[in-house]
């Protein structure tokens, strides 16, 4: 176990660079460069205010050959909140040609959402919150409480099925995308006075909320395939290794992983519950280490928080 960097502020994402070196989202608008030169970017319109800001992060998969950057974040719109997703060309030491990707995603100061990632498709997917409006959830005329599908340059893709941005809906507030090896896409989402959940992703499903949470079932709505009944994991960055999803809790305080069975999952078990407080990101990186960030600021901050941590995959459960 390592700490790679410290006295961070509320860091949401991590990414890994061609020349391993790390660069980390901060949710207050800063994007970090860890290693050879320690960048430091602000990122033009962000407003980081409650859980909104500077959130999820994510690397073309050629980046080697287009050096493309995709950046969720929060912005001002009139007297609210708005969420988008933009894409800048990163290189030579510069933050450039910014393109917004897709706007217009209603944003609050709770439930924005805001991880995004790459599919095997060579897709885009964008989880949103329901912004604290739980109803939006369940109109496909809003952008909330979904989780979206893109191509790179923010087209929708042909076999999306509403022929909208949205792949799936009925979420509250999924912050955790993750595909394992054989191609299925699970995600986290936190629930409402616990009921926090797993979810196995499927085009066109309804994920329920805010019409049933945890067992609850009701015909033409998905179950999640894990979920934590009165407890509270808050789960955030989710990851795929080796037959397991291992996510971060924030209230659990913990590294949790549960082993795949086909389109089951195992009871989540918590490793380093309360060792580093509140969990946010947690990626595999190229070196075959798990690094996970605290999101401890502004909270019950710890010394020397928030922290990039780097932890050997053998120390968990096979």
């Amino acid at each position: 176990m390592e700490v790679v960097a410290q006295n961070l502020t509320n860091p949401w994402e991590v990414a890994f660079l061609p020349d391993r070196d790390l660069l980390v989202t901060e949710r207050s608008g800063t994007l970090r460069r860890i290693g050879k030169n320690g960048q430091v970017f602000t990122v033009e319109g962000v407003e980081h205010i409650g859980e909104g800001g500077l959130l999820g992060m994510a690397l073309h998969p050629r980046f080697s050959e287009n050096n493309l950057l995709y950046l969720y974040l929060t912005t001002k719109s009139g007297e609210g909140l708005t969420n988008r997703v933009d894409r800048y060309y990163y290189a030579n030491d510069q933050l450039t040609d910014k393109k917004t990707i897709i706007s217009d995603i209603p944003g609050a100061v709770i439930h924005d959402g805001g991880r995004i990632a790459f599919g095997p498709d060579g897709f885009l997917y964008i989880t949103t919150g329901d912004a604290g409006n739980a109803a939006a959830a369940q109109e496909k005329n809003s952008l909330a409480g979904k989780i979206l599908r893109l191509k790179d340059d923010g087209n929708v893709p042909a076999d999306n099925p509403f022929g909208s941005a949205i792949y799936s809906w009925g979420h509250r507030n999924p912050q955790g995308l993750a595909w394992d090896s054989s191609g299925q896409l699970w995600a986290t989402e936190h629930g409402s006075s616990g009921h926090d959940e797993l979810n196995l992703i499927k085009s066109g499903a309804n994920y329920g909320w805010p019409e049933i949470q945890g067992d609850g079932e009701r015909a033409g709505m998905e179950r999640p395939a894990a979920h934590s009944g009165s407890d509270t994991w808050a789960p955030s960055g989710l990851a795929y290794l080796g037959g397991s999803l291992f996510f971060g809790g924030l209230r659990g305080e913990s590294v949790f992983q549960t082993k795949i069975t086909g389109t089951r999952l195992s009871t989540p078990v918590a490793y380093y519950r309360g060792e580093f407080g509140r969990i946010r990101a947690v990626a595999v990186g190229p070196d075959g280490y798990f690094y996970v960030t605290t999101s401890n600021s502004g909270s019950a901050p710890r010394a020397l928080d928030d922290k990039i941590i780097k932890i050997k995959i053998s120390t968990f459960g096979n």
